[in-house]
């Protein structure tokens, strides 16, 4: 066993009662997706930082079965493992909402941000940015963009790029970006906004064309490849992962955990597993985490509404 290890392991459990307590009762983090994807691994690697610690995966709902859950537990070690869709995009969606997303959870940290990349069918005759609004706007309505899902970030990516650009194409949603992808690839969807890990091993093969980054920044990995921003000043979409606790938790607990999750955010295993997906950690505080998400919620329903998306 390493030393990192050892050390991750060494780590106290946060939880309300005392150590021994605490080691009897493992800390529970709610998933609300599937196994195996992107949030479940980040809730895995974050998880790695308490122990004994469980990740439950409660999906349905757009993520608000799971978060539901930890909305209405007590403060005994339950957290929720999410991304941004679920806790500030599907609450501008979905009427009669079990939660408030503002209100009725803890926020203890931000763990990761992970950039989408703008990518086109190797058909399509657009090298970059400029050249594809300018295709688009040339044929309003034939350029289709595919999505994982209405109201994920990769459809707002798409929207939001619409309404910046002033141009016309239309959203084809999927169940997943695997089955988005094996269409963009088949050609009968042009472009999509996807993440740099799902996306890279078929730019590396030249079936699709990578034409920028949603980031405000180039990314250091890949300095080659321009921002949508650098064209279209402003633009910006990246999706993110953090945790909350169940309402009323003692800011003195949210501050331990989040100091939990800093640390393991800085050993080398999670940040190659969250290399691995295009993930940067970033483990911000209670505080600026709260602050974060009140921006976010607030960006998302403003986008929601220009661009009239509707819940399924």
């Amino acid at each position: 066993m390493n030393a990192t290890r050892r050390a991750m392991l060494a780590m106290p459990m946060l939880g309300c009662a005392g150590l021994a307590q605490a080691q009897e009762r493992p800390t529970r983090f709610i998933v609300p997706y599937p196994p195996g994807g992107p949030t479940d691994l980040v809730g895995r690697v974050a998880s790695a930082g308490m122990q004994p610690s469980l990740v439950e995966n409660r999906p349905g709902a757009g993520g608000a079965i799971g978060a539901g859950e930890v909305s209405r537990a007590a403060t005994d070690g339950t957290m929720l493992l999410v991304n941004a869709s679920a806790h500030v995009i599907v609450p501008h969606l979905q009427r009669n909402m079990p939660y408030d997303a503002l209100t009725d959870f803890t926020p203890i940290s931000e763990i990761v941000k992970v950039p989408l990349v703008l990518v086109v069918n190797e058909a399509v005759p657009a090298r970059n940015v400029a050249e594809l609004i300018a295709l688009a706007r040339a044929q309003p309505g034939r350029l289709s963009y595919a999505s994982s899902s209405i109201g994920g970030a990769p459809h707002l990516a798409g929207e939001l790029f619409k309404l910046m650009t002033r141009t016309d194409m239309v959203h084809v949603p999927y169940r997943g970006s695997g089955p988005a992808l094996q269409d963009l690839l088949g050609g009968t969807v042009q472009v999509m906004f996807d993440s740099l890990a799902s996306s890279a091993g078929h730019v590396r093969s030249g079936r699709l064309r990578a034409l920028a980054v949603t980031t405000s920044a180039r990314l250091p990995a890949q300095p080659d490849l321009p921002t949508v921003a650098e064209t279209v000043p402003g633009y910006e979409m990246t999706t993110w992962y953090g945790m909350w606790g169940p309402p009323r938790m003692a800011p003195a607990l949210a501050n331990r955990i989040q100091e939990s999750v800093a640390r393991m955010a800085a050993t080398p295993e999670a940040q190659a597993r969250f290399a691995s997906m295009g993930a940067e950690p970033v483990a911000s505080t209670p505080s600026a985490f709260a602050e974060f998400t009140r921006a976010e919620f607030e960006r998302f329903g403003r986008l929601i509404r220009e661009a009239d998306i509707k819940g399924e």
